[in-house]
C-alpha cells in the first residue's frame, strides 16, 4: 500500500531551476549507511537497461562528507562526486542515514533545502526520512520510515505527519519509504510516475520483483514498544491494553487510566508511538488474532472474542485490511507452509492425521508465552496461490509479465 498525497498547487507548479536535469538523479551516501538499502537506487537508476524498455536516467554518486565512507561489513566506499554535483539533478535520494540519534552533516542539509528550493524532487528511503526531517523538508508534511524507527520520527519531529502503516509516502515533491525492500517499492514507484507503467513493469521484471506490493507495513508490525515510553507514564496503561486485549475497552477507556482527556491521550500516545490510539490498538487485536490462528484450533468467532472484537464481522473486516486476507485463508495458508509435524494437531503427539486437542490457553492469558510472531505472509500474500502453472517456473512468469500463482486473463 502505498500513499499518493495530492500535491499542494505550489509544489505541483514549482519547475526545476536551469541548471538542473529532470533525468539526473543524486544518491547522497554518508559513513555507516547499510549497503541495501545504499544499492537500492544505485541499481534501479545507475544502470542502463534501454534494451528491456526502461528509460535511462544519468546517475551521480555523491559523498555526504569527507570519505572514505565505510559500510556494511567494514567495506569502504569512495563516491565519485561530491556535495557540489546535487546542483545538476532533479531528483536526490537519501537512502539511509547510520544513526537515527544523531544529526546529519549541516552541509548536506543545506545541499538538500537548496536542492528542494530550486524545484529538485527529493527522497528518502528508510532512515533517509531523519535527514530530510533534520532539513525541514517534512515539516507539517506525512511521510514513513521503518516501523521500527516511526515513534523516533514522530517524537524528535512533531511536526511531520508520520505514518508507519504506509511503504512508502509520495507528497509530490517529497518522497519517503519504509524500510529495506519498501525502497524498491518507492524507486518504482517514481519510474512509473515518471515512465508509465511499462517502464516500471520492464524495470520490475528485469529485478524480479513485483511491480506493485499491496498491503503496508501492518503485517511486519510486532508488540515492541518504542524505547522512549519505558520512561513515560503511558507505558503503564500500554502494558495494560497489551495484557488486556481479550477484553473489549475502546480508548476512552485507556484515556481514563492515563488520566487524561481523549484529546490529550490522542495527542501524547501519537507522539510516544507515531500512531493515533485506536488504530495501534486495531493493529494489536489483529496481531493476536494472528497468533491464535497460528496456534491454536479456535474457530474465527472464537478468535474474536478473544481477541477483544465486538463481533467477527469486526475481526474479518480488521485482518483483511491489515493483512490482505480472511482470518480462514491466512489460516490455511500458514498451515500449508509449516511442516506436517509443526502443525497444531500433531502437537500432543498424536498420529499424522488425527485431530488433536487444541492447546489449552486461559481467557485471561489467551496466547501462550513462548510464542513468536511469524512472518503475516509469504512473498507472495496469503490468499495467492503458491503453485505456478504446469511446467512455468516463477521466474518465465516474471518474465512474460505476470507474478507466481497469478492466474492469466481469461
Amino acid at each position: 500500500m502505498s500513499h499518493d498525497s495530492t500535491a499542494a498547487p505550489e509544489a505541483a507548479a514549482r519547475k526545476l531551476s536551469g541548471r538542473r536535469r529532470k533525468e539526473i538523479v543524486a544518491v547522497l551516501l554518508f559513513s555507516g549507511g547499510p549497503i541495501f538499502e545504499s544499492s537500492i537506487p544505485l541499481s534501479v537508476f545507475g544502470i542502463d537497461r534501454q534494451d528491456a524498455g526502461v528509460p535511462r536516467y544519468r546517475l551521480l554518486v555523491c559523498g555526504g562528507e569527507e570519505g572514505p565512507l565505510r559500510t556494511t561489513g567494514g567495506l569502504e566506499l569512495t563516491a565519485p562526486h561530491g556535495l557540489e554535483a546535487i546542483s545538476r539533478a532533479g531528483t536526490v535520494v537519501v537512502p539511509a542515514w547510520r544513526s537515527i540519534t544523531s544529526p546529519p552533516p549541516e552541509e548536506a542539509l543545506d545541499a538538500l533545502r537548496r536542492a528542494h528550493e530550486e524545484g529538485a524532487r527529493i527522497v528518502g528511503l528508510c532512515t533517509g526520512a531523519f535527514v530530510l526531517a533534520a532539513a525541514g523538508l517534512l515539516d507539517g508534511r506525512p511521510a514513513t520510515t521503518h516501523w521500527m524507527y516511526a515513534p523516533t520520527l514522530a517524537k524528535r519531529y512533531p511536526s511531520v505527519h508520520v505514518d508507519p502503516r504506509e511503504l512508502f509516502v509520495d507528497d509530490g515533491d517529497v518522497l519517503t519509504s519504509a524500510g529495506t525492500a519498501a525502497g524498491i517499492d518507492l524507486c518504482l514507484h517514481i519510474v512509473r510516475t515518471d515512465h508509465g507503467n511499462e517502464a516500471a513493469g520492464a524495470l520490475a521484471r528485469r529485478l524480479v520483483v513485483p511491480p506493485r506490493r499491496s498491503g503496508g507495513q501492518e503485517r511486519y508490525l510486532d508488540r515492541s514498544l518504542p524505547e522512549e515510553i519505558g520512561a513515560d507514564p503511558l507505558a503503564e496503561v500500554v502494558a495494560w491494553a497489551l495484557e488486556h486485549l481479550h477484553e473489549q475497552f475502546d480508548v476512552e477507556t485507556l484515556a481514563a487510566r492515563a488520566y487524561m482527556s481523549r484529546r490529550t491521550f490522542d495527542r501524547r500516545f501519537r507522539s510516544l508511538t507515531g500512531s493515533a490510539p485506536l488504530q495501534w490498538l486495531i493493529t494489536q487485536r489483529v496481531l493476536q488474532a494472528q497468533r491464535l490462528l497460528e496456534t491454536s484450533d479456535y474457530s474465527v468467532d472464537e478468535v474474536a472474542g478473544r481477541c477483544g472484537f465486538r463481533s467477527p464481522v469486526a475481526l474479518r473486516g480488521h485482518f483483511r485490511r491489515q493483512l490482505g486476507s480472511s482470518p480462514a485463508a491466512y489460516r490455511a495458508a500458514y498451515r500449508a507452509r509449516r511442516p506436517q509435524s509443526e502443525r497444531p494437531s500433531d502437537v500432543d503427539g498424536s498420529a499424522a492425521g488425527q485431530a488433536g486437542p487444541p492447546p489449552v490457553l486461559s481467557q485471561e492469558n489467551p496466547v501462550p508465552p513462548q510464542t513468536r510472531r511469524t512472518a503475516a505472509a509469504s512473498s507472495l500474500g496469503p490468499s495467492t496461490s503458491l503453485s505456478t502453472e504446469p511446467g512455468r517456473t516463477g521466474t518465465e512468469l516474471y518474465a512474460a509479465g505476470r507474478l507466481p500463482g497469478q492466474r492469466s486473463a481469461p
